[in-house]
């Protein structure tokens, strides 16, 4: 297998392992917005935003060369 896929295999089982053991409600403010949740599905989205956001930086950089 190809160094990029077992790290992004490994991600994935930290990822996992972080969302099973915080499964309690956590309340979080989004500018005005207060939205009640449990962490087993905030950290996933958080997880989402953060990976598109470092595809389109890294898009960008690599239009920029």
């Amino acid at each position: 297998m190809k160094p990029k896929t077992i790290l992004i295999i490994i991600l994935t089982l930290l990822l996992a392992i972080i969302v099973v053991q915080n499964t309690e409600v956590t309340e979080f403010q989004i500018f005005i917005w207060k939205v009640e949740m449990s962490r087993a599905i905030l950290f996933p989205i958080i997880f989402c935003f953060g990976a598109i956001a470092g595809l389109i930086g890294g898009l960008i950089i690599s239009k920029r060369n």
